[in-house]
């Protein structure tokens, strides 16, 4: 994983005066996927900067087009600003809900059509709560079995301003869940049952089955 420069430690004086829209086509002329940033840097720990116009929307568009590439390369259901180095209150989603059926069942797992959220926030829809293994671009590597709401309902707004307050499900409510936590510094380890930390070679080989049961056997910890 890389970092740049001004993700790294204190801000350099030249970047430290930088606007966010700077700081934007600055990253953007790198060209190609973005460095992605891993955990341990400040920017993955801060609460994101609500989404007001900072960027305009041309500079927006080709920003959200970054994210998206960047989320397909790496590869990923999903990805928010923080992640590479920008703390705005942006993400991106999308879930094409490839595997086996089974595992696409047990887990509720339906195609996610491709979403910018722009200052998101959600709420639980009943108590239902889901755990399975879950991993992160910032924190590559590994994986390790998260609760998650079952149900979610999401109110923010798309990246034209237009106003989204949808419900969620499955596995696109953990989606979007895990790329909204991003937004307000959290990452998935802090709700994460840390017995079941796991590298993901051993997740493939141990714990592929559909429900995360036999690895909280296993590797004793409790499901919800």
């Amino acid at each position: 994983m890389f970092v740049y420069e001004w993700q790294a430690g204190p801000m350099t004086m030249s970047t430290k005066h930088m606007s966010l829209s700077e700081r934007v086509e600055e990253l953007l002329a790198t060209g190609g996927p973005l460095p992605i940033v891993a955990a341990g840097d400040p920017v993955l720990r801060d609460v994101t900067e609500p989404y007001d116009g900072q960027l305009g929307d041309a500079l927006l568009d080709r920003f959200v087009a970054a994210l998206r590439e960047t989320m397909h390369a790496a590869p990923g259901v999903g990805l928010a600003a923080p992640q590479v180095g920008i703390p705005l209150s942006i993400a991106v989603v999308e879930d094409r809900a490839r595997g086996p059926e089974q595992v696409l069942q047990a887990r509720g797992r339906i195609p996610l059509p491709f979403r910018v959220l722009v200052n998101p926030v959600y709420e639980p829809e009943g108590e239902d709560r889901a755990a399975f293994f879950e991993g992160c671009l910032s924190v590559p590597g590994w994986q390790a079995v998260t609760a998650r709401h079952a149900r979610v309902r999401l109110r923010g707004q798309d990246e034209r301003g237009n106003a989204v307050d949808e419900v969620f499900t499955g596995w696109s409510a953990r989606i979007v869940q895990h790329e909204t936590d991003h937004l307000r510094g959290t990452l998935y380890l802090d709700v994460a049952e840390l017995r079941s930390l796991s590298a993901n070679e051993a997740v493939a080989e141990r714990w592929s089955q559909p429900t995360a049961k036999t690895a909280a056997q296993a590797l004793g910890f409790e499901l919800p």
